[in-house]
């Protein structure tokens, strides 16, 4: 549609010509995600046209068809201009029916249009939030503008109100409150100091998931045959879920408040123990859950464990280890999923379960009962099968190098850092890259102290130890020895032929020859020997 046509039409301030045309527009472009740049001028026209008619006092529909062609033209960032000022910023707030921080509202509504149908009103408040969402999004003059604090102030207030607005009101309110968080980070810092918004997100959570409380940091058990979550509450959840990720993204310590942060580790395992509308639904909840906990302080993650174990569910010294369980279950379900991108989708919960394992003896102990059982059958290689182990020791020669970390990390860990305990199940090829990065090729342990606890061997994995191969960590069936047959000339020729070719690949830089420091790390093989030489030397003579 021609824009001119509708800019004209504004113009002569006729409320139901604008309204038709409008509407026309928003039908034509409704998914239209990608504008021409020729037209640019005259929509950075038509949105100074909109906000002049929604600073005046027209109806309802008029409103909202007008927010609707607002939220269309924001999606486009080039065009924000007239939009993401502190006035246009506010005017949507005001439109949006938002309060400020101290409670009274933006501006009065008309008693015309305070007669008006509540449902016209939502509709209006949520293109308004619709719009206010692209703006913060795609507009960096908003920041500029100093609106953004305010803004935020508004929506708090209004989840924090008494009388709870419609749901996606509501909605609307916690995405844009997200984007806020993720986006401004001095409206991060307000929400987190001022606005005490940690403990009001933490209060949608626990009406969103119906949370009843059994106890200090104890939410009471879900019934197993309950339906799931409804999926407007569960939408809520989802937004709180993602703005709490960014208040607590850094500097959290349980000096910031021990009870809010062991709250919403409750809350937390809470929600893994629930069901939603849908499978995939559950693991994007679960997959929020996971990346809020691995902000927490890791001395929080006690409150997944410290709950009364229900009989025939999952234990270990008397804990609960229901939700290690369910995360458990969660990094399987990753890992199965071979299109899925591993840093995003996996990475956090090796991270979380890591360091889980590492500060909390009886989580360790029960995750290592579950993916690192005392071996029996070692005539295949780690990496070789369907196991959670097997699957974990294919992760360490992943070409990620993150997702690579993470899984040797988690095993090692496992081991309680021991060099010896993590060849046992992964074999030395596997586990290389690991002992590289930590110093550790000539053995030893890593630098985290752990209790003694049993480690003992199976009888099978005793009498199968001497004829395992080390290096692949498993037994090999003898290999016929192909320098048996030549004479001591043709292995002299062979020997040769082997040193020229490194020669070469070294003189041309392709490869450089490595040898272990003392230190048990790499350095260039004439680095390696001259420092063995020179401790010989020193111990020889001490």
């Amino acid at each position: 549609m021609d824009l001119k046509c509708i800019l004209s039409q504004m113009e002569m301030d006729n409320e139901e010509e604008t309204s038709r045309l409008l509407q026309q527009y928003n039908r034509e472009n409704n998914r239209t995600f990608t504008f021409e740049q020729k037209e640019e001028e005259n929509r950075v026209r038509l949105c100074q046209s909109l906000l002049r008619v929604l600073g005046t006092a027209v109806g309802r529909a008029c409103q909202r068809t007008c927010l609707e062609t607002l939220r269309i033209l924001s999606r486009d960032r080039r065009v924000l201009g007239p939009v993401g000022t502190r006035e246009g910023v506010l005017l949507l707030a005001r439109l949006a029916g938002l309060p400020t921080a101290h409670g009274e509202v933006l501006a009065e509504m008309g008693a015309e249009q305070e007669e008006e149908r509540e449902e016209e009103q939502e509709r209006v408040a949520v293109e308004a939030l619709k719009c206010l969402c692209n703006v913060v999004f795609n507009s960096a003059a908003a920041q500029q503008a100093g609106a953004d604090v305010r803004l935020a102030g508004g929506l708090c207030a209004r989840l924090r109100a008494d009388r709870a607005p419609p749901h996606e009101v509501r909605l609307f309110s916690l995405r844009l409150l997200f984007l806020l968080s993720a986006l401004r980070a001095d409206v991060r810092a307000s929400l987190r100091d001022e606005l005490r918004a940690l403990g009001l997100l933490t209060q949608v959570l626990e009406r969103a998931l119906d949370v009843r409380w059994a106890g200090p940091y104890e939410a009471s058990a879900p019934d197993p045959q309950a339906p799931p979550i409804p999926a407007e509450a569960s939408e809520r959840a989802m937004e709180a879920l993602k703005a709490l990720f960014n208040l607590t993204l850094s500097d959290t310590t349980v000096e910031d408040g021990a009870h809010q942060l062991r709250l919403i580790s409750a809350i937390m395992r809470h929600l893994l123990l629930l069901r939603a509308q849908t499978e995939e639904k559950t693991e994007e909840a679960h997959s929020h859950a996971v990346n809020l906990l691995s902000n927490l302080p890791v001395s929080c993650l006690d409150v997944l464990i410290d709950t009364p174990v229900r009989g025939g569910l999952p234990e270990y010294g008397g804990r609960n280890m229901e939700a290690v369980q369910v995360l458990l279950d969660f990094m399987e379900k990753r890992i199965d999923k071979q299109a899925t991108n591993y840093k995003e989708g996996l990475t956090p919960v090796l991270t979380l379960l890591t360091e889980g394992s590492r500060h909390h003896r009886d989580i360790r102990r029960y995750i290592k009962a579950q993916v690192l059982p005392p071996l029996k059958d070692v005539t295949n290689r780690p990496e070789v099968g369907t196991t959670v182990r097997n699957k974990l020791v294919r992760l360490m020669t992943h070409v990620d190098m993150g997702v690579k970390q993470s899984a040797a990390e988690f095993l090692f860990v496992l081991c309680k850092e021991s060099v010896d305990n993590l060849l046992k199940y992964t074999g030395y090829g596997n586990a290389a890259g690991l002992l590289v990065a930590r110093g550790l090729l000539a053995g030893g342990r890593g630098d985290t102290e752990y209790s003694e606890d049993e480690d003992s061997d199976t009888e099978e994995y005793k009498e199968a130890k001497p004829f395992i191969n080390p290096i692949t960590g498993h037994i090999e069936e003898p290999m016929p020895n192909p320098m048996e047959e030549m004479t001591e000339e043709q292995k002299e020729y062979e020997a040769q032929k082997l040193v020229n070719m490194f020669d070469k690949l070294s003189r041309h830089q392709f490869i450089t020859p490595m040898g272990m420091k003392p230190d048990g790390t790499l350095a260039p093989l004439q680095e390696a020997v001259s420092q063995c030489t020179v401790e010989s030397c020193s111990s020889d003579s001490d």
